[in-house]
């Protein structure tokens, strides 16, 4: 190796061979193979995850051994391995942007080597944006531009998409990284001016596509003549309607990312007019957009991701907006310049402008007012035309008036916050313009109603305070807080979070720099995080009709669980239980109770010795008949036998009596039978075939007295075969054979035998 204080472009090396070559030269480059970036698994699938985690694990392997590289290896493998190139070109196309909503089904081992790679390929990025590591180890500035620029290690895409993707938290190194590259090769802002109309491009391709049209391009192209044919919004494929609102959200994102990290680029969008056409556009295209994302018969978590992607790229435009009037107007006003007078002018022909965009100017107001700006203007230039801006107020009035939006309470902010501090996030009143006159129902239900419903709502992080960001989100603010200031607290970071914004950037720089709020500088500052409070149990506060019974596991301890079991019950056994003699066990107390009872009792006159004893035992008997104690039974009867024979008529014995009995007797005996056939009645079944026999019968009478006669005997079965058969027998089988069409044959013999009857088939 050469000496110190050499570029390494001036570097020479001697080979082992002995032949001397530059420091940067191919043969110089390790044979290593750079996988291509593949984005975690949409699927929770054991197989797509391993897959991920493989491939993840090489490329981050790689990125590291990069790292660890000398400076002269690491810039010959960054200069001729294209392998590498095309590694990093994959993981900025195809890495998820912030925009994505977080995949909750991915494990901890897929985040976690998302989280590595992401930074390892960051550090690759900003290892070759600087051209000088050490005094040891650098790069001439113009041989540097040329390598970058020559070989295209950074381009504006590649720009773009390093802003949007490591923006977050890595603002102020991405800033000095962008500002080294456009510095020490000026070749890319030529780049950057060819780039704003392929910008200016896509907002227009996303009018046409929704089947609307720009004026500027109304003014110089004629309409075709199948226009009243093109797509709209509403015509169009549910697939094409959510690349094209993914499309908006992720032009609007990567664009305010690039602006805000690198603010020197606004010049030259405010010099090709983009204000303009982005306000026209917004005018145009939202409120379509919006209708298309209602109307359309989306599911549920597909409308809302679309919603909020529509809204974020609403307030995305917005915020462009604001960034370029801050950066080519109002900055340059507030620093005392020359031409104050000119950018004065032009701030206020901008918002002139803005009038006929009414849906843009009172979304941009309610964010950024604009009676802040006037106020701003009169202070810093007093000779500012009252006219014109009383006429601007009038305007912006007159837009709010004409949207039917109630206006809410102004929030006057300083110069100060115009200069440097973050803008906050305002709630957008999105909801429907057009209600009906009687009840005033809104078309779309209260999950989508507008921005404020569905991205600026503040959310409960993990702490349980109210925050404007998610739980990830904190969790990564936290952590990247941590690890500058290790000995703070987490509790006293969440309160620094809430109170500047939850902007990580802001609070560093106030916590280093002793500029706390009195509120925050009286804390702990190792104070603990907060716990998260416990929620009440569901079975405090349910109610149901099983509740205390015996199986009610929820109250009870111990149940019985020998009135549980799985599955089917099993049946006793016929034997066992025919065998179980437990019923007469039981039974038997029951008819001991029943002991025989004497019939009579002798009971003597005189109470003497054992009688009275056993009078003595049983005083009173409530089974003894006093019925006749004072009737003189048999006393006056008569004797005689008159008498005896007035009280009972003479009846001749039946062995006397002659078989013929009288009609008296007949009737009488008729009755008797009568009465008995009644008593014996059986109620018991009766047997089937005597109810059968009886059934035959009444059928026959019915059938005699309708005049029916039953067919004669068939004979169609006949006597074995070979020994002929009977005259009823012959005549039974050709009429069977006639009378076939009454089956399944449908006449068909009946009509070959009129067909041969007529000739018309040879017999």
């Amino acid at each position: 190796m050469a000496s110190a204080r050499v570029p390494l472009d001036e570097q020479h090396v001697t080979e082992p061979g002995g032949r001397p070559l530059p420091a940067l030269h191919p043969q110089r480059k390790e044979e290593r193979c750079f996988l291509l970036y593949a984005p975690p698994p949409e699927e929770d699938s054991p197989a797509q995850v391993e897959e991920f985690l493989e491939n993840s694990q090489f490329i981050y392997e790689d990125m590291e051994w990069l790292l660890a590289l000398p400076h002269d290896k690491f810039w010959c493998q960054v200069v001729f391995d294209e392998s590498l190139q095309r590694c990093l070109d994959s993981y900025l196309r195809l890495s998820p942007r912030g925009t994505d909503p977080p995949p909750l089904y991915s494990s901890p081992a897929v985040m976690a080597m998302q989280h590595s790679l992401h930074r390892s390929v960051f550090m690759v990025f900003l290892r070759m944006a600087t051209h000088k590591e050490s005094k040891e180890n650098f790069l001439t500035p113009a041989v540097f531009a040329e390598i970058i620029y020559d070989n295209f290690l950074f381009d504006i895409p590649k720009i773009l998409d390093l802003c949007v993707l490591f923006g977050r938290g890595n603002a102020q190194l991405l800033h000095k990284m962008i500002e080294n590259i456009f510095h020490q090769q000026p070749s890319y802002y030529s780049d950057l001016n060819e780039t704003v109309p392929s910008i200016i491009q896509v907002f227009d391709t996303v009018l046409e596509k929704c089947g609307l049209q720009s004026e500027d391009t109304g003014a110089t192209e004629p309409l075709k003549l199948n226009t009243h044919l093109r797509i709209t919004t509403m015509t169009m494929s549910e697939e094409d309607l959510s690349d094209l609102v993914l499309y908006l959200c992720d032009t609007c994102s990567t664009l305010h990312a690039f602006l805000d990290i690198f603010p020197e680029a606004s010049s030259m969008f405010h010099q090709h007019g983009f204000l303009s056409r982005v306000s026209s556009f917004y005018e145009m295209a939202v409120p379509d957009l919006e209708k298309a994302v209602k109307k359309r018969h989306f599911t549920k978590c597909r409308q809302e991701d679309l919603w909020r992607r529509l809204c974020h790229s609403r307030r995305r435009i917005v915020e462009i907006t604001h960034l370029l009037l801050q950066h080519t107007c109002l900055q340059p006003i507030l620093e005392g310049s020359e031409d104050t007078a000119v950018f004065v002018d032009d701030l206020l022909q901008i918002f002139t402008a803005f009038l006929q965009e009414k849906r843009f100017l009172v979304d941009y107001d309610e964010q950024y007012p604009v009676a802040d700006d006037i106020s701003l203007l009169q202070q810093a230039f007093p000779h500012l035309d009252e006219t014109r801006t009383s006429y601007l107020l009038q305007g912006l009035e007159s837009a709010w008036t004409s949207l039917g939006k109630k206006r809410s309470q102004p929030s006057v902010s300083s110069s100060a916050n115009h200069g440097g501090e973050t803008m906050s996030k305002a709630c957008w009143d999105t909801a429907q313009d057009q209600t009906e006159a009687a009840g005033g129902e809104v078309e779309l239900g209260a999950e989508l109603q507008g921005a404020k419903a569905m991205t600026d709502i503040p959310h409960k992080g993990g702490n349980g305070a109210v925050c404007t960001v998610s739980a990830g989100e904190l969790e990564s603010l936290l952590s990247h807080i941590r690890d500058l200031l290790p000995d703070l607290g987490e509790g006293f970071l969440m309160a620094c979070l809430e109170e500047y914004g939850y902007d990580s950037e802001l609070v560093i720089n106030n916590i280093l720099e002793e500029k706390l709020t009195p509120g925050l500088a009286r804390l702990d500052r190792a104070k603990p995080r907060p716990k998260r409070e416990a929620l009440p149990s569901v079975l405090s506060s349910r109610s149901n009709v099983f509740d205390d019974d015996e199986f009610d596991v929820f109250n009870r301890d111990q149940l019985d669980m020998t009135r549980v079991w799985k599955g089917r019950k099993q049946e006793e056994n016929v034997r066992d239980m025919l065998n179980d003699k437990q019923h007469i066990t039981e039974q038997r107390a029951r008819y001991q109770a029943y002991q025989t009872v004497v019939d009579e009792a002798t009971i003597a006159t005189e109470r003497s010795g054992d009688q009275v004893s056993a009078y003595d035992l049983d005083d009173y008997d409530d089974e003894y008949d006093d019925t006749y104690d004072l009737n003189q039974v048999g006393a006056n009867d008569l004797d005689e036998d008159d008498d005896l024979l007035t009280r009972r008529p003479f009846t001749t014995p039946q062995v006397l009596s002659t078989g013929r009995q009288s009609p008296e007797e007949e009737e009488e005996d008729d009755k008797e039978e009568e009465k008995e056939g009644v008593l014996k009645r059986d109620h018991f079944l009766q047997d089937p075939a005597v109810l059968r026999a009886r059934a035959d019968a009444r059928r026959l009478a019915l059938q005699s007295r309708r005049g029916y006669r039953p067919p004669p005997a068939s004979h169609v079965k006949g006597g074995p075969k070979g020994r002929g058969q009977t005259q009823e027998t012959v005549l039974d089988r050709r009429k069977k054979e006639t009378n076939k069409s009454r089956g399944a044959n449908h006449n068909r013999r009946v009509m070959a035998d009129r067909k041969r009857n007529k000739g018309m088939v040879p017999s």
